[in-house]
This record gives structure tokens, sequence and C-alpha cells, in this order.
């Protein structure tokens, strides 16, 4: 889920860790960055990513395979091969 460029945007002000402050830093000196803000704005996005995977995943193993297949066999003429 890359984060929009023509989003519009908001600033904010965070308290960070002096120790992860500084590897951020490093991750910006060496290029890995343009800056601060599109560091951490990165490291949201995959958060927000991430927890979307984990729901979709967590989501899907609530269902019944076998009521699933027979909901969808209900719509076809011919049944599912076995796997």
């Amino acid at each position: 889920m890359m984060y929009n460029h023509t989003m519009p945007k908001a600033k904010v002000a965070i308290t960070v860790d002096e120790q992860l402050l500084a590897v951020l830093d490093r991750h910006v000196a060496h290029g890995a960055f343009a800056n601060r803000s599109q560091a951490v704005e990165a490291a949201l996005d995959a958060w927000v990513s991430r927890l979307a995977r984990t729901r979709l995943a967590t989501e899907s193993a609530k269902l019944d395979a076998r009521e699933e297949q027979r909901v969808a066999e209900e719509a076809r003429e011919d049944p599912w091969p076995d796997y």
C-alpha cells in the first residue's frame, strides 16, 4: 500500500526514543530516505499494510472451507475438482 504522494499531508509532532532516532538519521544520511518525514511516513505505510494483511489472514482463518465450497457449488452446475 504505498502512500500516495498527491494526498494532502498533515504535520504531527512525535516523541521518539533517541537511539531509534539515531538509527533513522543514519538511514537518512546514507540516502535511504530524503529526510526524516519520508522515513517515518514509509514506516507507517509498511505498518498499516502489515496490519491489513494480518487482518485478512485472521478473518480468512475463520472461514469454514467445506461451507465455502458448498456455497460456491450451489452457483455452479458442475462440481469442483478434488484437490
